[in-house]
């Protein structure tokens, strides 16, 4: 959505202007000729949702996909090629399962292919589907860029992909070549997916709804990571070294560092050859040092050196596990805190196959394929990066809603959700466009504020624990949150506040930083960031090949260097960088900000409901999740959708 900017950063700071015999190649906009060879028409797509059959009016996330597995295998069997994404590894794994286990004849004839799989398996994974050898390949974001084959028949994909930009790169994988129509099949995990699915498809075919043609959501580039600044410089000091000054002007022409003073890089000179006020008393931090003959800047030793291109990199994530067959066949890697949580004979779902675990050691899971008895097993969990509902795909939905609101229905996907609005229409109001809804409903275990600011379930976590903590300024009681992507959830046992000059003020976003500190524990959060800010700077080391260190272990010595600059160092960059980092990342300041502010000028409607809306259903629903058992959860759940189904038959 932001190419200008893009490109800026491209050429670095104070690049001369584009020449004119220069364009920007956009995805959105640009135009193809059509069939009669005289006519530009744009990239042309075909939508296809798979209804489910039922739709439940109170819908909760997840319990749908799965049951749609005979039609997406229909899906499958009318296309030659087709590339199934879906949005979690976890979820891939699942999916792979069941279609094995539905149709034996898929065996040879499907794939996985995700982040956290061996690469020469991802490698022929890949080869297969350029050769058309594949029916079709289950996938996560790994096939989202940068992989060459060729253009499959069809793209399917599970669940809500939360973003337009994500929706349109992923439909173009099918007919990916000039005048070719992209093909997208969408399977809901839930029934709220469809209007999110109905959203996606104005963006798709915007003649639709001309008020969000192009609307793509932007890419903010990252600006003065100076864990990464001293580990290029501690990269140049390994090789052939460098030059004080001339690195500094060099730097300063990227985008990421135009805005670097000149303390900021003195900081980075002091971290790399003493390691700043804290550290200068142990060599091992004085790494870099200055040539006197040539006035280059050098690794101070060979064991320096060593230690520093064995732990190079900065992509991190949390400590993986490598998973091997006894005879040695790595198969790829799952996080360490999953397999923590078992023991030797369990098994679990992995790379598309049942593996049985038999011991860990040194960092390696050995694994045995699981006997032939058993059908199922643990999925692994990734943390992996979370996905939440874009501003720009909330602004579609909100404009489908107010459709709704006037009694149109366009398209199949609303068609289907219809009575689902009707009845959150009926019993309470819809968030349309510049309003903003609450809803207040008193329940046996206590009293509930459902809020729908539809800003993503990031943005919704870091506002359920603000307003939550000002609210309990005011006096003192204890809230039980959850959070989606449409709204957040406060629970709590005292009443909750009926008057909208109460609600303005816990929404307002005066003192947002310090309010979500305090409400967050931003803190600890910055704690256990810090750890992957250390490991780029170079404090910590993952270890020497067959001698990694455990999470916990990094995690140790992170929280210990925190400590000491803290105590020592309080103007160490790298403690306000993982600061900050926390804040944007993690908890989405900037955008909690805009939210806050654009509901400044929304109308505020409150609701007092006698019943849970189908809005709030899904909400309440993962409240309960945190709460109890999985066995006293479901029948909970199932004897509340019952009731909230016969009040909805008899209010027709």
């Amino acid at each position: 959505g932001n190419l200008e900017q893009a490109r800026d950063v491209l050429l670095g700071a104070g690049a001369d202007v584009v020449p004119n015999d220069r364009v920007i190649v956009r995805g959105r906009g640009v135009r193809e000729r059509g069939a009669d060879g005289d006519e530009p028409g744009d990239k042309q797509y075909e939508l296809t949702t798979i209804l489910p059959p039922d739709i439940e009016r109170f819908p909760w996330a997840g319990h749908l996909g799965i049951r749609l597995l005979p039609q997406v295998i229909e899906a499958i069997d009318r296309a030659k090629t087709t590339l199934l994404f879906t949005n979690t590894r976890s979820q891939s794994e699942i999916w792979f399962a069941s279609l094995l286990q539905a149709r034996e004849d898929f065996m040879g004839r499907i794939a996985i292919h995700h982040g956290s799989l061996d690469k020469k398996l991802r490698a022929k994974v890949e080869a297969a589907i350029d050769s058309g050898s594949l029916a079709c390949c289950v996938c996560t974001s790994s096939l989202d860029l940068g992989v060459d084959f060729a253009p499959v028949d069809q793209v399917i994909q599970i669940g809500s992909p939360k973003g337009l930009g994500r929706f349109i790169q992923r439909a173009g994988r099918s007919g990916h070549r000039p005048g070719a129509i992209s093909k997208v099949v969408c399977v809901p995990t839930n029934a709220l997916e469809l209007l999110e699915f109905a959203a996606a498809r104005d963006a798709l075919q915007p003649e639709a709804n001309a008020s969000i043609l192009g609307t793509i959501e932007p890419r903010v580039p990252i600006s003065l990571a100076m864990d990464v600044l001293v580990q290029h410089m501690l990269t140049l000091a390994v090789g052939a070294g460098f030059d004080a000054e001339a690195l500094r002007q060099e730097v300063r022409t990227t985008a990421a560092f135009a805005a670097m003073t000149d303390a900021q890089w003195q900081w980075a000179m002091e971290y790399v050859q003493r390691g700043g006020p804290a550290l200068g008393a142990y060599d091992r931090y004085q790494r870099v040092t200055r040539d006197e003959a040539t006035g280059l800047y050098r690794c101070a030793s060979q064991m320096l050196s060593r230690a520093h291109r064995l732990n190079i990199g900065t992509i991190t994530s949390d400590t993986a596990i490598a998973v091997k067959f006894q005879r040695g066949r790595t198969l790829g890697s799952v996080e360490e805190g999953f397999i923590a949580k078992l023991k030797p004979g369990d098994v679990f779902a992995f790379s598309g196959r049942l593996l049985q675990l038999v011991r860990v050691q040194q960092m390696t899971a050995t694994v045995r394929p699981a006997p032939a008895r058993r059908s199922k097993g643990q999925v692994p969990s990734w943390q992996g990066t979370r996905m939440p509902l874009s501003s720009h795909l909330a602004s579609a939905m909100r404009l489908r809603l107010a459709e709704a609101a006037r009694g149109e229905f366009r398209g199949p996907e609303m068609q289907a959700v219809a009575p689902i609005v009707r009845v959150q229409q009926a019993w309470s109001s819809l968030p349309l466009p510049g309003v903003l809804v609450i809803e207040l409903i008193d329940l046996p275990d206590g009293h509930h504020a459902f809020v729908y600011p539809l800003a993503g379930r990031l943005v919704h976590e870091g506002l359920a624990a603000v307003v939550a903590w000002r609210l309990a300024q005011a006096e003192p009681r204890s809230f039980t949150l959850a959070s989606g992507d449409l709204g957040f959830h406060l629970h709590a046992t005292s009443p909750m506040p009926a008057d909208e000059a109460t609600w303005r003020a816990v929404l307002s976003d005066a003192n947002l930083g310090a309010d979500l500190v305090a409400s967050m524990n931003a803190a600890q959060l910055a704690r256990r960031q810090f750890r992957e800010v250390a490991r780029i700077a170079g404090l910590i080391q993952q270890g020497f090949p067959g001698e990694k260190r455990s999470a916990r272990q990094t995690q140790a010595s992170s929280e210990l260097f925190f400590d000491v600059f803290q105590q020592f160092d309080p103007g160490n960059l790298l403690l306000d960088q993982a600061q900050r980092e926390v804040l944007e990342r993690q908890l989405e300041l900037t955008r909690m900000a805009s939210t806050l502010a654009e509901l400044r000028t929304h109308a505020m409607v409150i609701t007092r409901p006698t019943r849970l809306t189908p809005l709030a259903f899904p909400l309440w629903v993962d409240s309960l999740r945190e709460q109890l058992s999985s066995e006293k959860w479901t029948d909970r759940v199932q004897k509340m959708l019952a009731q909230l189904e016969r009040d909805a038959n008899l209010c027709r």
